[in-house]
């Protein structure tokens, strides 16, 4: 028998009145933000919207920045450079494992002092 595995926090699974209620807004507040780009909500395929755990998230951060005196299109900015920051930490993260990866010992030929080494290849 298949074991439930929950949906992780990028699975839109919240429907707007849900979300709203979650991140403490109107749902024509998410229809607007939605509509402005500022949070990008699911569409199910008869066009209702769906919001993941993330979504909601971000809706709290968009209250709390607005709450501060911060415009939309400064809220839009602000979390167009949190998510440029997001991807270039893991970019960078990825590089470092490449380079442990690379500075770890390779399978080569010892080097002696004073001694030969003849390396023999097969012929195909």
């Amino acid at each position: 028998m298949n074991e439930f595995v929950p949906p992780g926090p990028e699975a839109k699974v919240f429907v707007i009145s849900v979300a709203a209620e979650l991140s403490g807004l109107h749902p024509q507040t998410l229809r607007t933000y939605d509509r402005l780009g500022i949070v990008a909500a699911g569409r199910t395929t008869g066009g209702g919207r769906r919001y993941s755990l993330r979504d909601v998230e971000q809706l709290r951060e968009v209250a709390r920045l607005t709450a501060e005196g911060l415009g939309l299109e400064g809220v839009k900015r602000v979390i167009e450079l949190e998510n440029q920051v997001a991807a270039l930490q893991e970019r960078v993260a990825e590089l470092q494992a490449e380079l442990a990866t690379a500075q770890q010992p390779q399978n080569l030929p010892a080097v002696v002092a004073h001694h030969q080494i003849a390396l023999w290849q097969r012929r195909r």
